[in-house]
């Protein structure tokens, strides 16, 4: 039987559809395009698509069976995330300074470092309290050291 012109055209969409999926190389699809126009019969045309799949291939859907409906599997609870205890003993360090005469300064300083470090490496909660810590520890030790500044002074002055 002789091949219409719109029998051309579907072969040549299946040859197109053949060369985007990867199954011809370029000069193999152009060698089948240009038999595909000179084509008379259907037989013609079925030679030239007939390794080739005719429409969608159906394509694997991973659809993953449940044994047990959703309902009856327990309950998955939320791991809580733990505030860092190095970042309490920062902060509880800090507030003590002015109870302590700065005292407790350099430990707050110290302890607040330690807890920024671990915070960005495991992700516990608590940067807002060792950022605290880390401020009073550091008034302290700047109230200190100014006092010890205005000694000196003082002291230099009065030679």
């Amino acid at each position: 039987m002789r091949a219409s012109h719109a029998d051309r055209e579907r072969a040549v969409d299946v040859l197109k559809a053949g060369f985007a999926e990867g199954r011809l190389l370029q000069p193999e699809y152009e060698q089948r395009i240009t038999r595909a126009y000179k084509a008379q019969t259907h037989a013609e045309l079925q030679m030239l698509v007939a390794d080739l799949p005719q429409g969608p291939v159906p394509q694997a859907q991973f659809v993953p069976q449940r044994p047990v409906p959703a309902t009856f599997m327990p309950m998955q609870m939320p791991v809580p995330v733990h505030t860092n205890s190095s970042a309490t003993g920062a902060l509880v360090c800090g507030i003590m300074t002015p109870v302590t005469w700065g005292l407790t300064a350099i430990p707050a300083v110290i302890l607040g470092h330690k807890a920024r470090a671990e915070i960005r490496r495991t992700g516990e909660r608590g940067d807002g309290q060792a950022i605290t810590g880390l401020v009073l520890g550091w008034l302290g030790i700047g109230g200190w050291a100014l006092f010890i500044l205005v000694t000196i002074l003082v002291a230099v002055a009065n030679l």
